[in-house]
């Protein structure tokens, strides 16, 4: 059989001879003609479906995508393979290469990052499933990649709520974040403008809360010192404590003008 022209290539596509657009198929692959190889794959999905072949051809039509970057087609493909064949000699491998493609699907930090979690709980699945797999330092790079953008994600939307003086929120969000990141190379960051949302939550707050308010401000600039005494920060740190003691002082003695 030749593969050399189009018009032979053509004239298989239009074929019922399966067997022999199989075989071109493969061939094509083989030769990193990827494209054609993926329409004839394509072409002969359904004829093949339940036969000998339906692994080979599910398995090559996934690898095919991958080779010409489609990720979030070949996923879909791999997903159908890892389904249809728990039990094959390439599930391990399906169920890395669906994961991977998953996290070459994730978006930058600073959109949507619903694909990042669901590369996440894909990747997790495999090392959970496969712990011993040849895989595993690759999983675990990819899922330090896609975490470090989770957390700048959910660090750039609490200093949002700050930007817009929603400082409850903001100071909701950022501890939030403390809680969940507690090694985040962003703590500092995160620690001081939750004590800055604590400032700005409590000097605006009505008169009977300030107090209360601002004793949060003052306890957080507590942390914030005693874990980072040598912040870029820390002038700014100091002037919210002194600010905050001072309005605290004026309330306790009845010069508070309320503003």
């Amino acid at each position: 059989m030749s593969l050399g022209g189009c018009n032979g290539y053509n004239g298989l596509l239009k074929s019922n001879d399966y067997d022999a657009k199989y075989a071109a198929a493969v061939k094509y692959f083989e030769e990193g003609s990827y494209t054609r190889a993926t329409q004839l794959f394509e072409n002969i999905q359904l004829y093949y479906h339940g036969k000998e072949l339906a692994e080979d051809v599910n398995w090559y039509y996934a690898q095919c995508l991958i080779k010409q970057g489609s990720y979030y087609s070949a996923a879909y493909q791999l997903n159908n393979f890892m389904r249809r064949y728990p039990y094959s000699s390439r599930a391990e491998e399906a169920a890395f290469q669906f994961a991977h493609c998953q996290y070459l699907e994730s978006p930058e930090y600073s959109l949507d990052q619903s694909l990042t979690h669901n590369a996440v709980d894909a990747l997790e699945r495999f090392s959970e499933r496969y712990p011993q797999s040849v895989h595993i330092p690759e999983v675990n790079k990819y899922l330090d990649v896609l975490r470090g953008k989770l957390m700048r994600k959910d660090y750039e939307i609490a200093v949002g709520y700050y930007n817009i003086e929603e400082y409850r929120a903001a100071y909701v969000a950022l501890n939030e974040f403390l809680n969940n990141y507690p090694d985040s190379p962003l703590r500092e960051d995160a620690m001081f403008y939750a004590l800055r949302s604590a400032y700005e939550y409590g000097a605006n707050s009505r008169k009977d809360k300030v107090k209360e308010r601002l004793q949060v401000a003052v306890n957080d600039f507590d942390r914030f010192y005693a874990l980072f005494s040598d912040s870029k920060y820390i002038k700014q740190a100091q002037k919210i404590y002194s600010d905050s003691k001072a309005i605290i002082a004026s309330i306790e003695d009845g010069t508070y003008e309320e503003k």
